[in-house]
């Protein structure tokens, strides 16, 4: 299997009592508390054996520089996912920009790009391999991980995903901040066409929309949900679940009733004209494969004529990066993050990285639907008038972030000050691109 690789050193910091040495003024992630604690002398070896691939790989990524910080180790830049849907080639050097990676973490964990050629051939025995249970406190990487790698000089650990615990002190806790936030950035290529197709759309509206819409079929079929589409829906995505062994027989109903259905691109549509974006409004809408093609994304185009994707806008810029749909995903994660609203069907890897990183980079605007409260209104909506129905669906989506999963933040300017309002609507219920505080 593809692997990333940790080599160690035989002198580690004391986890236990989390001693760490204040070198900074200020409190962002940005900024460093922790130190190495000496010159690595002996080397041993350390192997992830999980692929990793694009949106996973910075939750992997980040808890295994924590666990590399943790041994005080050095990190081997890990390789993608091959098997997966993916489907393309792209390495973690094809997609990150590996030297900034390495240079940007060089003050809390040192980085190199493969395997010292010492340790390969300094190894008599093949590597060691082992799983760390799920969300494994530091004490168990100390305890179990470091003396089975003092004494078999490597070690494999497989499965690398959700393996460290999320109960961490603060400043590894910002350490983690700095590689999810900071020290993993595309390459200069996937940038470039970003930021182009950014300032195409600036160039026709100063503000734009971007939707992450996902609706593809095996995700629909893997949902168990169902979309009025009769027998011909119900066999196609029956004839998909196939491919799962292990899926449970699923209600239709009760997946809607406890809002496990993404909502389609219509419904999508509704919900943004609800909270009173007009049909002026630029929408750059980030998707693959659409169940249903153009008709399912159809009533969307009419609700917001101003529609484009990234084959629009790009032309011939794109062909580079057709054969690498990673690469593409890296350039609409791009476009959506400098949006002034990013919206949501979904709650995926990729929706979860840009909504993090979006409030972690100045709490941008994002809508996260409250899937289960809009089904309900979605459900009767031939049955009420528009006003009701948009008043119903605005109110939906006000409340904290834990209720309403709106993750939204929006100010309006009146004669002397700027105040805060709540979901982003003014007095008359139209959206306000507003500005933040600060």
């Amino acid at each position: 299997m593809r692997s990333g690789f940790i080599v160690m050193g035989t002198q580690w910091r004391d986890l236990r009592r989390f001693r760490l040495i204040q070198e900074f003024d200020g409190n962002d992630c940005d900024s460093r508390a922790l130190t190495p604690s000496g010159a690595r002398a002996q080397r041993l070896l350390v192997r992830n054996t999980e692929p990793i691939d694009i949106w996973k790989s910075s939750f992997q990524i980040t808890d295994a520089v924590v666990v590399a910080w943790i041994l005080n180790a050095t990190l081997v830049v890990p390789e993608l996912d091959h098997r997966s849907f993916w489907k393309d080639d792209s390495e973690f050097s094809d997609i990150f920009d590996t030297d900034w990676f390495i240079s940007y973490l060089s003050k809390d964990v040192t980085v190199v790009k493969r395997i010292p050629y010492e340790v390969m051939i300094s190894m008599d025995k093949l590597p060691w391999t082992m799983r760390a249970p799920r969300k494994s406190m530091p004490e168990f990487y100390i305890d179990e991980v470091l003396p089975i790698l003092m004494r078999r000089r490597a070690l494999q650990l497989t499965k690398f995903d959700y393996r460290l615990t999320n109960d961490l002190d603060e400043e590894l806790q910002k350490l983690r901040c700095r590689v999810n936030f900071h020290a993993l950035r595309f390459k200069r290529p996937i940038q470039t066409l970003g930021k182009k197709l950014v300032r195409r759309l600036r160039v026709m509206s100063s503000r734009y929309v971007a939707i992450h819409l996902r609706f593809e079929p095996d995700m629909l079929a893997f949902s168990g949900c169902y979309y009025g589409g009769g027998e011909k829906e119900r066999k196609e995505l029956a004839e998909i679940r196939k491919r799962w062994d292990t899926l449970p027989d699923l209600s239709a109903e009760n997946e809607r009733t406890r809002g496990k259905c993404p909502l389609t691109p219509h419904e999508i549509g509704l919900m943004l004209r609800a909270l009173g974006f007009g049909n002026e409004t630029y929408l750059y809408v980030a998707s693959g494969e659409i169940y249903g093609g153009e008709e399912t994304l159809r009533p969307l185009r009419e609700l917001f004529p101003n529609f484009y994707t990234k084959d629009l806008l790009a032309g011939d810029d794109l062909k580079p990066f057709l054969p690498f749909s990673s690469r593409l995903a890296a350039v609409d994660f791009i476009v959506c993050d400098e949006s002034d609203v990013f919206v949501t069907n979904n709650n995926g890897n990729m929706a979860k990285v840009l909504a993090g990183r979006r409030r972690y980079m100045g709490h941008k605007r994002t809508i996260r639907p409250n899937t289960r409260k809009l089904n309900v209104l979605f459900q009767t909506r031939n049955q009420t008038g528009w006003d009701t129905f948009s008043r119903k669906s605005a109110s939906e989506q006000i409340g904290n972030d834990t209720n309403s999963k709106l993750v939204i933040s929006i100010e309006i300017e009146n004669e002397n000050s700027w105040r805060s309002i709540e979901p982003g609507l003014n007095a008359k219920g139209k959206y306000i691109f507003g500005k933040l505080r600060g």
